[in-house]
Order: structure tokens, then sequence, then C-alpha cells
């Protein structure tokens, strides 16, 4: 993702974040816009909880915030994830044949 449309074949889109306008380019605009949205919301949340008005310090802060957030979600364990895949497929089994049984009575 780069901050300049220019020499870039990928799309641009113009977003707002925390009242300033940004011209991104990327493949996906539709997803810039959503990560835009999500930035602005976290810098909102941090603003609005905190005791700063001084922008550079909220954006600094809402990085730190999604950062945490993202190390967290690398950290989870995924085999927890499969197991409970497993366990919902296996509970949808039981419940599918269950029904397949009273409708064949």
């Amino acid at each position: 993702m780069t901050t300049s449309p220019r020499n870039n074949p990928d799309e641009y889109v113009t977003v707002e974040i925390y009242d300033q306008i940004y011209h991104l380019s990327g493949p996906k605009p539709e997803h810039l816009r959503q990560l835009a949205a999500m930035v602005d919301a976290k810098m909102r949340a941090v603003a609005e909880h905190g005791k700063t008005a001084d922008s550079l310090r909220v954006a600094v802060l809402a990085a730190l915030n999604l950062a945490d957030e993202l190390t967290q979600a690398r950290e989870a364990d995924p085999r927890a994830g499969r197991a409970r895949a497993v366990s919902l497929r296996l509970l949808l089994d039981e419940v599918l044949e269950d029904d397949n049984r009273e409708s064949e009575s």
C-alpha cells in the first residue's frame, strides 16, 4: 500500500481518518476503506478515553493498541480453533442424524 496515486497501476481511494483526508492506493480499494475505518475508530476510542488532543499521540496510542491486538491474534493457539470446529461439526452431524431419523419415522 502506498500513499501516492502517481505512477501506480493500483486503484486509489480517498479516505478520512481522524478528520484528515488521505489518498491511498492498492489493489483492493474496499479493503483500504475497511482498514481506514478501523484505524479511525481506534483513534477515536483512544481520544475518547485519553487526556490528549494531540493527533500524533492519539495515532501512536491507536497503533500500539492495534499492534497489541495483532500480536494476541498471532499468539492464539490455532489448535484450539480447529478443535472447536471439529466439535461443532460433530454436534451438527448428530443433530442432522437425529433430524433424519425423525423424518424417516
